[in-house]
């Protein structure tokens, strides 16, 4: 495993392009914050695809589908077709469907993974909001039925997370033969000025009140490269996983044998990479990039 964790020069730029034929963008973070763009980092996506370069955006956010992803690409001037995109929504439908799963999914998220789920055909309940009325230790849970249809509870960012939805989760899961998958475990998004709790939260707590474990679909599940090394034939050694956070995106790709870059424009600081590189714990070992860009947009003049 490499763990250098140097920062990238003109010479490292051309001998790595000598040696990577794909690389693995993170989106938030990395691509852009929100609705907005890093500074060339479409410029950087689409000239290593003019160079014959292979590019996939790999991300966990779970808030869109592979089509909204394509349409905001395009928004945004990245070069991308629908094959490029894996997003966590489309690989928890995916993984259901290899399990030929014909019940239906509580889930808690948001619409990217309901259009996923409906796309599919997998019947699913529970988004949107559902808040608790008064006072829990009231009575108000006599209302509250469990559908005996639901095979499995999907956990996912939902911005309408409460009480209820965790109750009724965690209730859910109560039953070992129901599944419980979560997108990812991401514990913030990268914002500039707030912190914005991730998907992992929302997991942490159904987790807590189950006491039960999800099957992760996202970074840094090796899930994530497994399905694109198998559909596109990708060679570990000559894949670069480029991402923002050391402990999901920098931790797959090392696990999968992959090279690996970290950018710091978003969730990992320059002080973090520091203290990583002088850890002795495995589990942080493992998070150290081989390379690090300030920007991903600073690879530009080296194209």
């Amino acid at each position: 495993m490499k763990t250098q964790a140097s920062y990238l020069d003109a010479s490292g730029a051309k001998a790595l392009l000598e040696s990577v034929d794909t690389f693995l963008f993170d989106c938030d973070g990395v691509l852009w914050h929100g609705a907005n763009v890093i500074k060339d980092a479409e410029a950087v996506v689409n000239k290593l695809q003019q160079l014959g370069k292979k590019v996939f955006l790999v991300t966990n956010n779970s808030t869109k589908t592979q089509n909204e992803y394509v349409s905001k690409c395009a928004k945004l001037g990245f070069q991308c077709s629908q094959s490029q995109v894996v997003s966590t929504s489309f690989l928890t439908v995916q993984y259901l469907k290899s399990l030929h799963f014909d019940k239906k999914v509580y889930l808690v998220g948001s619409t990217g993974l309901s259009r996923e789920l409906d796309a599919a055909g997998i019947r699913h309940i529970g988004l949107g909001p559902d808040v608790m009325e008064g006072n829990v230790f009231d009575g108000r849970l006599d209302h509250i039925r469990l559908d005996p249809e639901v095979g499995a509870v999907v956990v996912g960012f939902d911005s309408h997370i409460s009480f209820n939805k965790i109750l009724k989760a965690s209730s859910y899961l109560k039953n070992p033969d129901v599944l419980f998958v979560a997108t990812n475990r991401d514990e913030r998004f990268p914002m500039e000025h707030l912190i914005c709790p991730g998907t992992g939260t929302m997991v942490a707590s159904v987790c807590v009140a189950s006491g039960r474990e999800p099957v992760v679909m996202g970074k840094p599940s090796q899930q994530v490269f497994e399905a694109l090394r198998q559909q596109h034939g990708l060679d570990p050694a000559r894949t670069l996983m480029v991402g923002d956070n050391c402990k999901t995106d920098i931790t797959m790709g090392n696990l999968c044998g992959l090279r690996t870059m970290a950018v710091l424009t978003g969730v990992t600081t320059a002080a973090e990479l520091q203290r990583l590189r002088g850890s002795e714990r495995a589990d942080e070992a493992v998070q150290v990039p081989e390379l690090v860009l300030p920007a991903i947009g600073d690879l530009l003049p080296h194209l």
